[in-house]
């Protein structure tokens, strides 16, 4: 059974992953100072490099967007796996084993090796048909292309191929590659009959189908001649890596876009995604030969970051019976997203190929433009089923409707459809309104005693993320305390009494140079722990911080206790104590490039910089005793008198001593 990875091999793993070698593969990094990176983010767009990686303390931040986090969490960003498969992923990389807790198991190792073997015949394949699409029999395949304006360069991108006409061209290729024809079987690919197997795809355009990280895991090909018997279109059957309802044509090229843009568009066909992301549309995806179901809304639902922060699903349709059927029944998943629904309908019947072919990128973008919310469109197209002249089809029409207008997520919203809807109907508001609210208590009743479907009323939802503005409050995806996310199934995540409210930060002004110094105090605490003394630790320790928000980065260094055995695992430890709010924070201090050329100068700055905080708490404690001194009677108490004299001079002592170094 699958079990929780062991905290110290989470801890392990992380430390001993080099995270510029692992950032290097998805962004061109740069030297910016002593053991300091940078390049341009790739979470968001921009001319200048803004992105820091520290490897010493295995960490990212951008300075521009908020984003940052550890080696784990920047894969997870980017390629959108849960944290269990991405420690599994880094394991694998490092040569590391895994251990889990309870007696539970990780992914069985002959088990990796056959997926692995399957990723790689996919992989053969791909380039297999890629290098057949410039032969001379695939010139159909290029003419039916270039009739719908997709150039080479286009095919390229999209990893376009062509399976030659015969039984067995690719059986033969992947043989003299050392694929023995039992594993053949399992990569779908390939039919069996009496006299063995044979190839599946002949005389047929293929599209590459990917997971999230790239990997080729099925194939998706298009008839081309007449006397091919079989279907238009004929995809990968059901494989260990293949499962139809759990990909999305696409969504490799466009997972970017998508979490970006916070939009996903969801088309019906391989050249449908084409024409969209070659007409500007980057966050385009096509299910692959099913309806859009609840496995693609969780992969929806990590790519948005569906958390009802903002974000959209557009669903393209045809506008004839299908498409409105189709459009209904994606209706009925609407409220698995917190994320507002739309759908564009296309009244002639074109999809967005056949828009950029005949009139230009221009339409594509136009039928995304004129989308509408989805349940606009299910209330008009229920509407059509009821005779709206009678009396009886208007009552029965309001009966349909008004669950539909109860269950928009959006509470601001609502009496604008019941207007809209009265409208439709020809009825008086009061009468819509009172079947609306009857509606919505039913589906209240129906609920309970159960908790409450998530993003059912957007209006109701806390404020709760803008407690530390500017600092990227999408975390990092782990939990405190365990170091587990809430995928990862520790225990206590869910149930139980609800959380306080985290505390509210804001963001300290740095043109306080008490303000500044505390900042820098922290940044050399954080990045070169072993710079200390124990004298200085105890100073540290015992210093006050004015700024909120570094007195809670201050308590999670003390509650953090000696550094880790390794800067990586020191600066963790400190994000794992600081409200989450505050991750984004410490990783910031943690990779902020500190003003030194040369060893000896860094270990001079810090030094320095340490001094600065130590006057400083020295300027806090004298005040402190000569208001002590102030309040007393030298007469009364001769003795405490003398004593806060003599901390007096003592604290004068350690200011001049500090002044020396």
């Amino acid at each position: 059974m699958a079990g929780l990875i062991k905290r110290e091999d989470i801890d392990e793993v992380r430390s001993r992953t080099d995270i510029k070698e692992v950032v290097d593969g998805y962004v061109t990094l740069r030297s910016a100072g002593i053991g300091s990176f940078k390049g341009l983010c790739p979470f968001h767009d921009e001319r200048s490099p803004s992105f820091h990686v520290r490897p010493q303390v295995g960490t990212f931040h951008c300075f521009g967007c908020g984003e940052s986090g550890d080696v784990i969490s920047f894969i997870q960003k980017m390629d959108h796996t849960t944290f269990s498969e991405t420690v599994e992923r880094l394991a694998a990389r490092i040569g590391f084993e895994l251990h889990y807790e309870d007696g539970g198991t990780g992914p069985n190792r002959q088990e990796v090796g056959r997926r692995q073997r399957l990723l790689d015949a996919h992989k053969i394949a791909e380039e297999f048909f890629r290098a057949q699409l410039l032969t001379e029999e695939a010139s159909t395949g290029r003419k039916y292309l270039s009739e719908r304006d997709f150039d080479r360069a286009a095919c390229e991108h999209f990893g376009v191929g062509y399976a030659p006409r015969g039984w067995d061209p690719l059986l033969k290729h992947m043989r003299n590659k050392g694929f023995h024809d039992e594993e053949l079987k399992l990569t779908g690919m390939f039919s069996e009959g009496n006299r063995g197997i044979y190839d599946r795809f002949r005389g047929r355009l293929i599209w590459p189908i990917r997971d999230l990280t790239g990997a080729t895991i099925g194939f998706g090909a298009r008839k081309l001649y007449d006397d091919d018997q079989g279907p238009k279109y004929l995809n990968t059957p059901e494989t260990q890596l293949y499962k139809k309802s759990q990909v999305l044509y696409g969504v490799d090229l466009a997972k970017r876009e998508i979490t970006k843009n916070r939009q996903l568009i969801v088309v019906e066909g391989y050249t449908d995604v084409m024409a969209c992301h070659l007409s500007g549309l980057g966050t385009a995806v096509a299910t692959c030969g099913t309806a859009f179901g609840a496995d693609h809304i969780k992969i929806a639902r990590r790519l948005l970051q569906d958390d009802g922060t903002g974000g959209e699903v557009v669903y393209t349709f045809d506008g004839d019976a299908a498409g409105q059927k189709a459009a209904l029944r994606a209706f009925d998943e609407d409220q698995s997203f917190i994320a507002q629904t739309y759908v564009a309908v296309e009244p002639t019947g074109a999809d967005p190929c056949e828009l950029r072919q005949q009139r230009g990128p221009e339409a594509v973008k136009e039928l995304i433009a004129s989308k509408r919310p989805l349940f606009e469109f299910a209330i008009r197209a229920g509407l059509k089923k009821f005779n709206l002249d009678t009396v009886e089809g208007r009552v029965q029409a309001l009966r349909a409707s008004a669950p539909i207008v109860a269950a928009i997520r959006d509470s601001a919203m609502r009496p604008a459809y019941s207007r809209e809807l009265a409208g439709w109907l020809g009825m008086d508001i009061e009468d819509v309104n009172r079947a609306v609210g009857a509606a919505a208590k039913r589906a209240r009743e129906a609920r309970a005693p159960g908790h409450q479907q998530p993003g059912y009323d957007r209006g109701s939802r806390p404020a709760g993320d803008a407690r530390f503005a500017g600092h990227g409050q999408r975390g990092d995806g782990q939990q405190r305390a365990t170091g587990y996310p809430a995928d990862h199934g520790a225990a206590g995540s869910g149930g139980g009494m609800p959380e306080a409210p985290a505390p509210a930060f804001e963001r300290p002004d740095l043109r306080d140079p008490v303000t500044r110094m505390e900042r820098e105090s922290l940044e050399v605490v954080l990045q070169q722990p072993g710079l200390l003394s124990a004298e200085q630790w105890q100073a540290f320790y015992a210093a006050r911080f004015l700024a909120p928000v570094h007195a809670a980065v201050h308590d999670a260094v003390r509650a953090a206790g000696a550094a880790g055995a390794t800067p990586a695992q020191w600066v963790e430890s400190i994000r794992q104590e600081v409200p989450d709010p505050l991750r984004p924070f410490v990783s910031e201090l943690a990779v902020n490039p500190l003003p030194a050329n040369s060893e000896e100068g860094l270990a001079k700055y810090c030094q320095g910089i340490m001094n600065r905080l130590f006057d400083l708490q020295i300027t806090h404690q004298k005040a402190d005793r000569i208001g002590q001194l102030q309040r007393m009677d030298p007469v009364a108490d001769p003795e405490g008198y003398q004593r806060i004299n003599r901390e007096l001079m003592e604290l004068e002592l350690r200011r001049r001593a500090l002044r020396k170094d």
